[in-house]
């Protein structure tokens, strides 16, 4: 509200002069008191008006836009792989919690990355289907992976040693523990890095299964010895029995096959669990209970506050998830 305007009266002297044009002395008027200085009054700050975002097909194809080809451009620099490919992984969780959307994404991100999108959302599709929902969060350590040079040199020893191209193995890596974050038993009993059930590892193991060296260099051996690489489908499919882990692999591959640097934005996905309240972020070096607490019922958040976790405040805008910059 604009402050009412201030009318400063300034006061008149008087001066009482003489009749018949005779000058007489004039008496002085006694000074009056000089008004109060006002202080100066100030407007409030304007309240700025807030940037709004509204997430939704348009956004999430602009998101994907930018961070595909972020990811492949040659100039990248390496630290910006770990906001990349976040941002990445985070409007595939969009894109995930609301096909209806595919169309008009895939429509509008351009035609040279189409592909690339149709691929890596259905991967993941593959992956949620044959995952399903859990009740309880499961009795997992996430750490940290090795960095993404040392887990590229132990994908090319194993693909010099026993043929797999390399890009398979990160695909399983990236599958079964997203590039070993995940420290834990799954629920059928499997463990290490590229999840090997002790039977199996006592037949094509060496030394240590929770070693991300010895695990992939296992995953090699394992590999080879059904088939690949001359049938990798037949290969993948004895890795985990599934039409759908075998498509999933497939299609993760294909993309660090078309552009090396695609691993690296799949090297900074993070761990996400779906429960039947929704799907649960497991953030690192965290116990259970901790994870139990991190817990967010609605998987729309979880993956919202991760592609927008710079901006100030999340709210709801007719049933659509927006931010505002304050």
């Amino acid at each position: 509200m604009r402050a009412p305007a201030i009318r400063l009266t300034v006061p008149i002297l008087a001066i009482a002069l003489s009749a018949c044009g005779t000058t007489q002395a004039v008496t002085p008027a006694r000074p009056s008191t000089p008004p109060p200085t006002p202080s100066p009054v100030s407007s409030p700050p304007a309240t700025p008006t807030p940037h709004v975002t509204i997430v939704d097909a348009a956004y999430v194809a602009a998101e994907l836009a930018g961070v595909e080809q972020g990811i492949r451009l040659p100039g990248t620099p390496v630290q910006e792989y770990a906001t990349l490919g976040v941002r990445q992984q985070s409007a595939y969780h969009l894109l995930a919690a609301h096909p209806d959307w595919l169309p008009a994404v895939l429509s509008a991100v351009p035609s040279s990355l189409r592909s690339v999108v149709q691929a890596n959302i259905t991967a993941a599709q593959q992956i949620d289907s044959l995952n399903g929902a859990s009740s309880a969060l499961p009795h997992w350590r996430i750490i940290a992976p090795p960095a993404p040079d040392v887990l590229l040199g132990y994908y090319r020893e194993a693909q010099q040693a026993y043929g797999i191209p390399w890009q398979y193995l990160a695909a399983i890596n990236l599958i079964e523990t997203n590039m070993g974050r995940i420290q834990g038993l799954s629920s059928a009993g499997a463990q290490g890095p590229m999840q090997f059930m002790p039977a199996t590892w006592a037949s094509y193991g060496l030394g240590d299964v929770n070693n991300p060296h010895d695990a992939i260099l296992a995953a090699g051996r394992y590999l080879q010895a059904h088939g690949a690489p001359s049938n990798m489908s037949r290969a993948i499919y004895a890795y985990n029995p599934s039409t759908l882990y075998v498509r999933a692999v497939q299609l993760y591959a294909q993309q660090m096959f078309a552009n090396e640097r695609a691993f690296l934005g799949y090297y900074n996905w993070e761990v996400y669990f779906q429960t039947t309240n929704g799907e649960v972020l497991l953030p690192e070096a965290v116990a259970k209970e901790s994870m139990r607490r991190a817990r967010i019922g609605d998987e729309f958040l979880v993956r919202l506050e991760r592609v927008l976790k710079r901006r100030d405040l999340i709210r709801w805008d007719a049933g659509v998830r927006a931010t505002e910059n304050r």
